[in-house]
């Protein structure tokens, strides 16, 4: 019983002590058959389709008027980095359509010539909660052009992160990382890669 008693007291003391680089649980995602087949029926359901016509329309609008898009989302523009982020806080969308979605941008980006480096999981203490992390981080199967002798890096590299405080959702960012190197051919435009994330299936 003492055994026991030590073990929890450290397991409190770690989480008490965690921190994102630090987490005191980190592992790989791995979704059950339960959690597979539920996704299989979410791609059906009026939610998926809502969110995915709204995050286009809400494309659309930044690219004319970037100042009139929801208050729930936010683009991001840099030179080398593209993306969004929903702040699923701001919105009425479940845990299961928030990580039922994070893992259809997943397999919407696995129809291209892209390959998952890793799938994982991290929970740490932050402030007041408790901040669960998953992450997926996507990879461009790198082909050199036979001309050029330079390396196909598509989109760059694309990063899809679902925040929970609390097991509550609160953000999911989807991110494209291009390569700025002699190396690489120039990406293509996060425009096409928006389509494919977002258009019919």
């Amino acid at each position: 019983m003492a055994d026991l008693w030590e073990y929890f007291k450290n397991l409190f003391r770690k989480a008490q002590t965690s921190s994102p680089s630090n987490p005191y649980l980190h592992e790989l995602i791995v979704r059950t058959d339960e959690e597979i087949t539920d996704y299989e029926r979410w791609k059906k359901t009026l939610v998926r389709r809502r969110l995915q016509n709204w995050l286009s329309d809400q494309y659309a609008i930044h690219r004319v008027l970037p100042d009139d898009i929801d208050e729930a989302l936010d683009f991001l523009d840099t030179p080398a980095s593209k993306g969004f982020v929903i702040h699923l806080h701001r919105t009425q969308y479940s845990q299961r359509d928030a990580i039922h979605f994070f893992d259809f941008l997943r397999e919407r980006v696995l129809t291209q010539n892209y390959r998952v480096q890793i799938s994982d999981h991290r929970t740490y203490a932050k402030n007041d909660w408790m901040e669960a992390s998953q992450r997926h981080y996507l990879k461009p199967r790198l082909d050199i052009n036979e001309k050029g002798g330079k390396m196909k890096q598509q989109f760059g590299n694309i990063t899809i992160e679902l925040l929970m405080r609390d097991d509550r959702p609160y953000n999911l960012k989807f991110q494209a990382t291009t390569y700025k190197d002699f190396q690489f051919e120039e990406a293509l435009p996060f425009n096409d890669l928006m389509q494919i994330v977002l258009g019919d299936n």
